[in-house]
């Protein structure tokens, strides 16, 4: 519902005049007009008030401005300048940070180029898989510095988001979307939610409900100095703000997945998993992954009946249908596996192992666990510090296996897919895994990579900035620790990467949701 006539304000906006004769570019949004002049740009927020939403007077457009710009320089503190009053002045007159008495207020921002937004870039073809561990940090970031919210979230956060999910439907959706197929994604959702909600609740007591961003999609992201910048974080509703941290990643998984950046994704969350180092979590992904997925449906349907525009209005609508077929989808059978790639070092075993995991389980695919890894972390250094010797030794070989399969058998157990990438050099460390994937009750493939002594030296002299720690000499000492007869299918890895990731997945079960 619009509360009051902005008509003035908005024309004194956009007019070049009042930036000192810039041409000025205008954005429209459902709840914010947003006027780019020159390096800057001012956000007016619309007088409206929904159920969700409330900017329905100046006092009250002033705090959720000053909100805005607190929050989001969390994450964003170059891009939010501060808030300015548009006053009235003594002759009648409009003035940007006057004298006179506040009518509206603006957020003022540093302006950016529109193709450095990470939709954008997506679109284009041109969102590079380079850039998500630091867009996955970034994230990290953001969760581990924000404040604890337990008065949120939880099992009744969740319900109030299927329930408002299930009233979109019927109210906004009815001559959109399939009323069956909304009641079905309704009643599986609450089904799903009775089935997690003890772990919801653990995490919610453990200090997993934060105050996030709320909105993490790739329009809200901008390459921005060079580093992928999260901005325009929810700011007027802490019901949707403030959820579980993994609730809040969701959303930009989601996203990437529907735009067909599978890669992406499980890049994302290998990475934020990794900075985070909890993996109690991951059974409630199906759950969030959905509702968010459904959110956008309920949007999509609502924006659809307000477009006046008869194609865009179609869009709108395929939009909103996309969106309820992806939620239905995600809460389908989970189908985790355990695969292991083996192989001496230099045969290219991460390049699989991250290759291949989109295409594992659930989305966003598979969980990789490497030994590099996961010795750099028992050992308390970053991945890219080199270790001495005694990081080597067989007792503390044994410790890092062991390690591995304690987190393989957490991932599988929570209906997740597993890919462990370690030398596998030895018969009983082989045996350990595939015994893993039995008690767990996980369907097991084990890959075994070989190429010439000579390409796998070549390979790892050419390393940089990478977890391994090994070198020529390394390599040399391999090739005489490998024990017993390696049953499970050797695959040819002296070829191009693209060349071992087709004969790999050739040799692994296809993905068993159709996502």
């Amino acid at each position: 519902m619009v509360t009051g006539d902005q008509s003035a304000v908005i024309a004194f906006l956009a007019d070049a005049c009042t930036h000192g004769g810039a041409e000025v570019e205008r954005i429209d949004t459902h709840s914010a007009v947003v006027f780019l002049a020159g390096p800057v740009a001012y956000k007016l927020k619309r007088a409206v008030l929904f159920d969700y939403l409330d900017f329905s007077t100046p006092d009250r457009r002033r705090l959720m401005c000053e909100a805005e710009v607190r929050l989001n320089r969390r994450t964003a503190p170059t891009l939010y300048h501060g808030v300015l009053p548009v006053t009235r002045e003594a002759d009648g007159s409009l003035a940007l940070g006057g004298r006179g008495e506040p009518v509206d207020w603006v957020v003022v921002m540093q302006r950016f180029p529109q193709d450095a937004l990470f939709d954008r870039l997506a679109a284009a073809g041109r969102l590079d898989v380079s850039l998500m561990p630091a867009l996955a940090a970034a994230v990290a970031r953001c969760h581990a510095s924000a404040e604890t919210r337990p008065d949120h979230g939880g099992t009744a956060g969740m319900l109030w988001v299927i329930d408002g999910n299930a009233a979109g439907f019927a109210d906004q959706g009815a001559d959109i979307l399939d009323a069956g197929g909304c009641e079905e994604l309704t009643a599986c959702a609450r089904r799903e939610l009775a089935r997690c909600a003890s772990l919801l609740e653990g995490r919610r007591a453990a200090g997993f409900v934060r105050h996030g961003h709320g909105d993490l999609h790739l329009r809200n992201i901008v390459l921005h100095e060079g580093a992928p910048t999260l901005f325009d974080c929810i700011e007027f509703d802490d019901r949707i703000a403030c959820a579980d941290v993994l609730y809040d990643l969701a959303f930009l998984l989601m996203d990437l997945w529907r735009r067909g950046l599978p890669r992406h994704a499980n890049v994302v969350w290998n990475a934020y998993l990794s900075t985070a180092g909890v993996f109690d979590g991951l059974a409630l992904l199906p759950l969030f992954l959905s509702c968010r997925a459904a959110v956008r449906a309920k949007t999509s349907a609502t924006a659809a009946r307000l477009q006046a525009d008869t194609a865009a209005r179609g869009e709108l609508e395929a939009l909103a249908r996309e969106y309820l077929v992806m939620a239905r989808a995600f809460l389908g059978p989970p189908g985790a596996s355990l695969v292991a790639i083996g192989g001496l070092s230099g045969t290219g075993k991460s390049t699989v192992a991250f290759g291949v995991a989109p295409n594992v389980g659930p989305v966003p695919g598979a969980v990789v666990i490497r030994s590099d890894e996961i010795r750099k972390q028992m050992c308390g250094v970053p991945a890219a510090q080199r270790l001495g010797p005694e990081a080597y030794t067989a007792e503390m070989s044994v410790r890092v296996y062991d390690a591995i399969l304690a987190r393989a058998a957490v991932v599988v157990g929570q209906g997740h897919s597993a890919v462990v990438d370690a030398v596998f050099a030895r018969a009983d460390e082989r045996a350990a895994v595939e015994r893993c994937a039995r008690e767990c009750g996980v369907p097991f493939a084990g890959l075994w990579l070989e190429a010439p002594e000579a390409v796998l030296v070549s390979r790892v002299a050419q390393r940089q900035h990478d977890a391994s720690d090994a070198d020529a000499a390394v390599v040399r000492l391999q090739q005489h620790r490998v024990t017993g007869a390696v049953a499970w299918p050797h695959v040819d890895a002296s070829g191009s990467a693209a060349d071992v990731l087709l004969a790999v997945r050739d040799r692994l079960p296809s993905r068993a949701n159709s996502q």
